[in-house]
């Protein structure tokens, strides 16, 4: 737990991270979730509550060689080249001799940096600094790594390289939790979703367990018409037309049987299907479900 003055930052919020694991840690503005990526990586002090890392329960000033921490500003040395960025960075780590140059090497081929290597940074795109940003951050080769907002500013091509990069970490058995905005990312890139709210945890699990516990098992059906549907026509029960009358949307439970219903419907009312689209709940409107709609600054 973690309180603010009179904002409740943390209320008792727990999270697990199974290795190899790609964790989305989604939520609102001030939600808590970079206050729980500061507490896991001892910046903050918890009111209550602790953070255990590989079985052992941590102090603010332990030591934590297994956890890597990327923050969301980027935290690089402008002046400094690549190599020597990820130099300092692991020797803040503890990382010295050979196995530093060895670390350095492999984080300028794993971020794709390597014919940079030795350019200063402030003349970098984006993107790179993005990647370097992370390298830096793992230069000493943690277990878990923390990614706050990874891909914020980013064009597709970085955002893509990038979870390309966390792919391989993944595949060598690192575990990885990340914070975003970006739900459709989310969506298609995590293996388990972690919504928190008002500083708790409100919902965790694969995005199909999130839907059925949130939202259940309707889809929506989006009916298509290619002319208006005249004024008088009988809209199928659970239905809602738009007012141009050529959108026809409603939840169904069973997609065989509703979907000849709403056809045959529209039919009878001398209406033109043009294009039938079925769709389940996204992450978006599980969040929405969860966290509401109103704008938070």
């Amino acid at each position: 737990m973690k309180r603010y003055g009179a904002t409740q930052a943390l209320a008792g919020a727990s999270i697990q991270l199974y290795a190899g694991e790609l964790v989305g840690l989604l939520g609102p503005n001030g939600a808590g979730k970079t206050t729980m990526i500061n507490a896991i990586a001892g910046r903050v002090r918890l009111d209550a509550g602790a953070v255990r890392l590989f079985g052992r329960t941590l102090a603010r000033g332990d030591k934590r060689p297994e956890l890597g921490v990327v923050p969301q500003e980027l935290a690089i040395y402008p002046l400094l080249t690549a190599r020597e960025n990820l130099a300092a960075f692991g020797r803040l780590y503890g990382v010295t001799g050979a196995d530093l140059k060895a670390r350095v090497d492999w984080a300028l081929e794993w971020s794709d940096l390597k014919d940079r290597a030795r350019e200063i940074t402030k003349r970098f795109s984006g993107g790179m600094k993005r990647r370097l940003n992370i390298a830096c951050g793992l230069v000493h080769k943690p277990s878990v790594v923390l990614l706050d907002e990874p891909t914020v500013g980013v064009d597709p091509q970085s955002r893509e390289r990038i979870y390309e990069m966390l792919a391989a970490l993944r595949g060598a058995g690192v575990s990885i939790v990340l914070t975003t905005h970006h739900l459709e990312e989310a969506e298609r890139r995590c293996e388990r979703i972690v919504i928190i709210d008002h500083g708790a945890i409100v919902a965790s699990g694969a995005l199909n367990d999130l839907v059925s516990s949130t939202l259940g098992a309707a889809r929506t059906l989006t009916l298509t018409l290619g002319q208006p549907l005249p004024v008088d026509a009988v809209v199928p029960a659970g239905a809602v037309i738009d007012e141009s009358r050529r959108l026809l949307t409603s939840q169904v439970h069973d997609v065989g049987a509703d979907v000849g219903r709403f056809l045959a419907a529209v039919n009878g009312a001398h209406g033109e299907v043009v294009d039938v689209a079925i769709a389940g709940s996204t992450l978006q409107d599980v969040f929405i479900a969860l966290t509401g709609r109103e704008l938070r600054e």
